[in-house]
This record gives structure tokens, C-alpha cells and sequence, in this order.
């Protein structure tokens, strides 16, 4: 399994990304702004990354340099469909690809997956200097995230959304049909 950092202002993105990475068995981190992905890639230590390129604080192309510049990642941009993408930024931090939202799950996935067979080859060799792949022992960074937190609420009530409809519907037909509702 991969780990990917997946960095976003748009909770709605957020649980996009999140639930199509998810479901192909990656493990998906994801913050709200580029301040706190600065801050997650020494702990996370992810295999791809997928930044925003305009969010508060360090924007996705000030995240992606960053990342570049100290031997990091496979860094992916993303922009809205009718966010404007500045070309010449793209040139000067070099992003390993640029993707429009709302993410199409085959295009997500066949970009990400280019990267993880990389990822998972490089994992297994010795690295030699830039940002190390495994955790430091005994380092954890905790950022409490309200949107990050809103994210993975929506994401698990999703998830628990048709048992919870099967539930409600049973105890609604058995009270107008008169009868007792199945227990639990």
C-alpha cells in the first residue's frame, strides 16, 4: 500500500481524492493547506503527493518546489476546471503532472499509479540522502485539521450510510405495519 499525501482547501476535493485513493487500497492523508503539508511530510513520509495549486498559506507550487528542491515525492498539481494554471510556475517547480478537478477517478488513479511500482521499488533499496521514506522513531507531528477532520467524518458516514438507511427503513415499516421493530 502507498501512502499519499493528498493537500486541498476543498473539503469536497478532499473526500473525492480520499475516497477514489482509498478504495484502490492506498492510505490517504489529507490537510487543508500547504502550511500543514510542509509540516506532515517529515512524519507522513508520502509516496506521491497531490497539492492545490492555490491554497491559504503556501500554495501547491510553493509545496511542490519545496518538495523538488530537497529530493522529495512525486508531486502531483491540481487545479479546478475553471482555475487558471500559471504556466510559467508549472515550469519553474517541475510537478511530476498537473490534474483537473473534479478528479476523474481513472485519470487519478493512472497518474498515482505510475508513481507507486516507483515508489514501492525505491522502498525496498537503500536511500542515500533527501527525505527518507521511512518514520523517524519516537516523531509524530498532530495537527488537529477541523476541515480534515470534517473530511473523514463525511467520508465514514458515507461509508455507514446504506446499513444506517437498510435500519431506519426496517423499524419504519415495521411501526406502520404495527408490528415490533427487528431487534439489533
Amino acid at each position: 500500500m502507498s501512502r499519499i499525501l493528498l493537500a486541498d482547501d476543498s473539503p469536497h476535493a478532499q473526500r473525492m481524492g480520499e475516497r477514489i485513493l482509498r478504495d484502490e487500497g492506498h492510505e490517504v492523508i489529507t490537510v487543508s493547506d500547504g502550511r500543514i503539508a510542509m509540516l506532515r511530510l517529515e512524519d507522513a513520509r508520502p509516496d506521491v503527493i497531490i497539492a492545490d495549486v492555490s491554497m491559504p498559506e503556501v500554495s501547491g507550487y510553493e509545496l511542490c518546489g519545496y518538495v523538488k528542491s530537497h529530493g522529495g515525492a512525486p508531486v502531483f498539481l491540481t487545479a479546478g476546471a475553471v482555475e487558471p494554471v500559471d504556466d510559467k510556475e508549472i515550469e519553474r517547480v517541475r510537478p511530476d503532472g498537473v490534474l483537473k478537478k473534479p478528479f476523474e477517478a481513472t485519470i487519478l488513479l493512472e497518474a498515482v499509479g505510475r508513481f507507486v511500482a516507483n515508489a514501492r521499488a525505491s522502498a525496498a533499496k537503500p536511500s542515500g540522502g533527501g527525505m527518507q521514506r521511512s518514520p523517524a522513531p519516537g516523531r509524530s507531528v498532530a495537527v488537529i485539521d477541523p476541515e480534515q477532520i470534517r473530511a473523514a467524518v463525511t467520508v465514514a458516514l458515507d461509508a455507514a450510510m446504506p446499513a444506517l438507511i437498510d435500519q431506519v427503513s426496517q423499524r419504519v415499516i415495521a411501526a406502520l405495519a404495527g408490528k415490533k421493530p427487528p431487534s439489533r
